[in-house]
């Protein structure tokens, strides 16, 4: 059994990482929703009452599980590292909140950053390089994934959800190696914004991995008994 089978075919499991991964990408990207509301939510869990939270924040919610659901499916159908997944993906994110598609056409920047993003202009080339590369990169997974990771954040494609679409794709390709995926608290956001702030590749990778090693330990709590790494 491949892991993402055992995700799909393990419901407490699904829900439990769906919520988690949920739960802390936005809180990175500063949701003030709880795990319980976010759980609520996202399960329609009636017993929870839900008041005083912007409609952003729920939209936020509910498209980051439908995005880690489009990831799952991506895998199931063997579809591919592409630009219309990674669109896709993004669109999804933003769906109700902002409804932009393909790639911006604006300057943003990042806040508490020195670091500015590419000119909208250059952004489609610099994707396509990336996407790319990427396919044909075969370094050490973890090397790959804290590199790219890097990489995509800092040409910043989209106008709205770099980060939350960037940590599904880590995701989307420890998966498709039948590796654990990773849930990066929100309690380590300092932490993982230097990373990224100081191109730390290395450090990003190592801690990718440890990330990963425990979420294996998670999922055995939940029944998953093969020895992968």
């Amino acid at each position: 059994m491949t892991i993402l089978e055992f995700i799909l075919n393990n419901n407490d499991y699904l829900e439990d990482l769906i919520t988690r991964s949920t739960y802390h990408s936005n809180a990175i990207e500063g949701s003030t929703l709880t795990y319980a509301e976010t759980y609520a939510i996202l399960y329609n869990d009636n017993s929870f009452k839900i008041e005083g939270k912007e409609p952003r924040e729920i939209y936020e919610a509910i498209n980051h599980k439908k995005a880690l659901e489009l990831v799952f499916k991506n895998l199931q159908n063997d579809e591919g590292f592409d630009e219309r997944f990674i669109k896709k993906l993004n669109e999804t994110i933003n769906r109700d909140i902002k409804d932009t598609e393909g790639y911006r056409t604006v300057q943003v920047f990042i806040q508490g950053s020195e670091h500015i993003p590419p000119e909208p202009e250059k952004v489609p080339n610099l994707m396509m390089y990336y996407i790319y590369n990427y396919n044909h990169d075969e370094q050490d997974i973890f090397a790959k994934i804290a590199k790219y990771h890097i990489e995509f954040e800092k040409i910043h494609p989209f106008e709205d959800g770099n980060g939350r679409t960037g940590r599904l794709l880590l995701n989307y390709e420890l998966l498709k190696n039948n590796i654990p995926p990773v849930v990066i608290s929100k309690e380590d956001r300092v932490k993982y914004f230097e990373l990224l702030r100081n191109n730390d590749g290395t450090s990003l990778a190592e801690w990718l991995k440890d990330l990963s090693a425990e979420e294996k330990e998670r999922m055995e709590k939940f029944g998953y008994r093969v020895s992968f790494l």
